[in-house]
């Protein structure tokens, strides 16, 4: 009989889309694939190891497992992913309950490697991490409508806060080719929204072409049959060109829509992050967006309680936020991260204070938010549809203007029968906190990817 294989995979979209690599090729292999950990010869745990959020996070779900253990409910637990990466063998010494424990590179030989467990010869195994597969066949865990299309891995950037090229390894860009024929076959299999992501998805192409290619790579994507939007994350402000703005604006399919963390406003804070620029920079480069695409849906993320922020500093990002009105924010507050030069800089910052600013950015954020969101009443947006309520006979969806799983959604009737996944024109007509309530339209003849 098939051995049973429960998998948890933690953290970012990208680590999402290596575990989506691991399954298929485990389901490939003859392994029986379990939506529930209860009940599994073996428990794959993919784990995240950026900050200390999600470190805790990994670790919590390990001790799940190894309660499950000790009850029967589950065979052997198997570590792997960044969390792994950076620890190796702490993990087996601090949990022994857990059975092996691998690093990036063994991605790819997922298989060998949990039949090697199963054979009770392997414990631990860390191959260089640039072995981690940058494509391959996916069993996709996202709705059917929308995937990840990830076209590197690894960071170059060392920003002094980050883990992620100890952890990832350095930039590493997947050949043009490759991913155009990914997307191709994400659109045969029904996918009409990609979200094209990396660590730095503007780096991309420099190391195998010597040149920036996003917008190259976003032009190719623009014509594939079947797709209708294209979204961009994780996206750095030094490589935001005229190239790429000029791409998007003109684009059929890519969405007026930029995932740009830019971590603080204050030029101090940014060179101790080893990150270019500064408030004035930084406006004149959203004014530029702006102008390339006066719709442009802005999402950025910052960090509050970085060493040496003091309370100017601070202020001068309160200000920032506050001129610029990002659409969308999130906010961290800092974490000294173990092997990073952030960690050991001084003067560090109370995690108490750095908390207390976050939460008094998110606030501002809140009230700026709250007045775009009822400026959108009265308006009709191109939505995708995500479920359908029999009981409150409603449907939920997203609109061109929101990511799925970290942005706002939509809650609207129809007078038709809508299909998850497809797309329809909604009335805004009212606002419920966070998410938008609206109307859907009679469909008036060929929508377009891009409604605006």
């Amino acid at each position: 009989m098939a051995k049973k294989i429960g998998f948890i995979s933690l953290g970012c979209p990208k680590n999402q889309v290596d575990s989506e690599l691991m399954l298929k090729k485990l389901a490939d292999a003859g392994y029986t694939l379990i939506d529930t950990p209860m009940g599994a010869d073996a428990v794959i745990i993919n784990t995240c190891g950026f900050i200390e959020a999600a470190k805790q996070e990994a670790i919590d779900n390990i001790l799940e497992m190894a309660q499950y253990k000790e009850d029967g409910d589950v065979g052997k637990i198997i570590v792997i992913g960044c969390m792994a990466e950076r620890y190796k063998e702490e993990i087996l010494k601090e949990i022994p309950e857990v059975d092996a424990v691998a690093g990036l590179g063994v991605n790819g030989d997922i298989v060998p490697f949990v039949d090697n467990v199963f054979a009770g010869e392997a414990t631990r195994s860390f191959p260089d991490k640039t072995a981690l597969p940058l494509s391959g066949e996916r069993i996709l865990t996202t709705p059917e409508h929308w995937a990840y299309l990830k076209i590197s891995d690894g960071c170059s950037n060392c920003c002094s806060y980050c883990a992620i090229p100890s952890i990832r390894g350095p930039f590493r860009s997947r050949e043009m080719e490759d991913i155009i024929d990914e997307a191709k076959a994400l659109a045969a299999a029904g996918v009409r929204e990609l979200i094209v992501i990396a660590q730095d998805t503007t780096r991309y192409g420099l190391d195998l072409y010597g040149k920036l290619m996003l917008p190259d790579l976003l032009r190719e994507l623009d014509v594939i049959d079947g797709i209708e939007w294209i979204r961009l994350l994780y996206c750095y402000p030094d490589r935001i060109t005229d190239e790429l703005l000029d791409t998007m604006a003109h684009s059929e399919k890519v969405l007026p829509y930029i995932d740009l963390p830019l971590q603080h406003a204050d030029g101090r804070i940014l060179a101790a992050m080893n990150r270019t620029g500064d408030r004035e920079s930084l406006t004149a480069l959203i004014a530029k967006i702006r102008e390339y695409m006066p719709e442009c849906v802005l999402r950025t993320t910052f960090i509050t309680g970085f060493p040496g922020e003091d309370e100017e500093a601070f202020t001068e990002l309160c200000e920032f936020v506050e001129e610029i009105g990002f659409d969308r924010l999130g906010c961290f507050a800092f974490s000294p991260e173990e092997g990073t030069p952030a960690e050991k800089m001084e003067p560090q910052v109370d995690g108490e204070l750095a908390a207390h600013r976050g939460e008094v950015l998110m606030e501002q954020q809140y009230e700026i938010f709250s007045k775009k969101q009822q400026a959108l009443v009265g308006k009709v947006v191109q939505c995708v549809v995500e479920d359908y309520d029999g009981y409150t006979d409603a449907y939920t969806g997203r609109t061109w203007m929101d990511a799925p799983e970290i942005d706002s959604a939509i809650t609207f009737t129809s007078d038709r029968e809508l299909a998850i996944g497809g797309f329809c024109n909604v009335e805004i007509i009212g606002v419920n906190e966070y998410d938008l309530l609206g109307r859907a339209e009679e469909e008036k003849g060929k929508r377009h990817g891009k409604k605006r």
